[in-house]
């Protein structure tokens, strides 16, 4: 990987882990679905001048039908039920929840679309749930004021990142990327509108809140999906999938340094097993199976 693509990927690791801590400051006032419904129409409008050029547009209109389902299971379904998670769960312990996205993405892709599964991957698979389960197993309690559901709503993002992610690979890779993202966020605002409207807090949420989610839109959205595709187009997608154990990390150092978040042994543990498992799930750690004896 070349130093630009070294910058690009450690900028976009921040760009997403500093996501937690945006919606995390801002969804209690706006909730997740007006919070989304911000964070996607602002986005939208950063990234409509894509629109000018007339073989996007065509593309778009073509492909409306896909795009709309890549908009519902990549970002308004996920980014609302990780806005309504932060509104219990911390920043960082919600991005460690998000870091399962690929093993929802390999056991779809096996399941749906059948993508083989090698056995390593399948120790992978067995490894990360364990790590999920050492960082939540005292918080899953599902009674009033419990994390039980919040956590459930983290892993239900992520599974809908899975389906999002095999469904653009079987139906959508052959788009230039451009379309791909303006595409998918206009569609995820206008899906949005109505909701968001009727759910729009009573309360005026403050300045602090305004700029968060503005934050959130221009930053972690729009300027995030940029150095994403460039990143995938110049590095592979292999290179680019290793944003996702940079995001837990970044998400946890911005919650312990700005929302005073504690760093449990129990939560940098099941980081790391669950990281570990990720790593092997996604190859980017191979395991060598050992050489037969030489007779």
């Amino acid at each position: 990987m070349s130093a630009i693509d070294t910058g690009r990927l450690l900028l976009l690791s921040t760009l997403w882990g500093v996501s937690f801590l945006f919606m995390r400051i801002a969804a209690p006032e706006f909730g997740a679905v007006s919070l989304i419904f911000i964070r996607m129409s602002v986005a939208a409008l950063v990234l409509l001048p894509l629109f000018t050029v007339r073989r996007y547009r065509e593309l778009f209109w073509q492909h409306v039908g896909r795009l709309t389902v890549l908009s519902l299971s990549n970002h308004v379904l996920p980014f609302s039920l990780l806005a309504w998670a932060t509104l219990s769960l911390e920043a960082g312990f919600t991005s460690l929840i998000n870091a399962t996205t690929p093993l929802f993405t390999a056991l779809l892709g096996a399941a749906l679309f059948a993508t083989p599964v090698q056995k390593q991957q399948y120790l992978g698979l067995a490894i990360a749930f364990v790590g999920v389960y050492v960082l939540s197993a005292n918080r899953l309690d599902f009674s009033t004021g419990g994390d039980g559901w919040s956590i459930l709503a983290a892993l239900g993002a992520t599974f809908s990142y899975g389906i999002a992610g095999n469904f653009s690979k079987a139906r959508l890779s052959h788009l230039p990327a451009q379309v791909v993202a303006s595409g998918s966020t206009l569609m995820s605002a206008l899906i949005l509108l109505i909701p968001g409207v009727l759910l729009w807090p009573e309360t005026p949420p403050s300045l602090m809140a305004w700029g968060n989610v503005l934050a959130l839109a221009v930053f972690s959205t729009a300027l995030a999906f940029f150095f994403y595709f460039q990143l995938l187009a110049s590095a592979g997608a292999t290179a680019t999938s290793t944003v996702t154990f940079l995001v837990p990390v970044s998400a946890l150092a911005w919650g312990y340094l700005i929302l005073g978040e504690v760093l449990s042994v129990q939560v940098l543990i099941g980081m790391a097993i669950t990281l570990l498992g990720t790593a092997i799930t996604t190859r980017l750690l191979r395991l060598r199976a050992p050489k037969a004896p030489v007779v």
